[in-house]
């Protein structure tokens, strides 16, 4: 399958591909001691949340174990 050589509509996008800039952008700014403090404690604060949701949880989703199964009076053909 070959290509055809037509001209492109908007030439600026086929050129595109080729064009480089020679400017390089400013270096990034290092984030302050604050700045990275703030990222850690809302990193573990979200977590802290999603294994204390866990932990609370658990119990809820586990059957009793304590009591025996109760049928209800319908099962027992009544």
């Amino acid at each position: 399958m070959f290509r055809r050589r037509e001209p492109v509509p908007f030439a600026f996008l086929a050129e595109a591909q080729r064009f480089r800039s020679n400017v390089t952008p400013p270096p990034r700014q290092r984030a302050s001691f604050g700045e990275m403090a703030g990222r850690w404690l809302l990193g573990l604060t979200l977590v802290a949340g999603l294994v204390g949701a866990l932990i609370v949880g658990t119990p809820a989703l586990s059957p009793p174990s304590g009591t025996p199964a109760q049928q209800s009076q319908a099962s027992q053909g009544h």
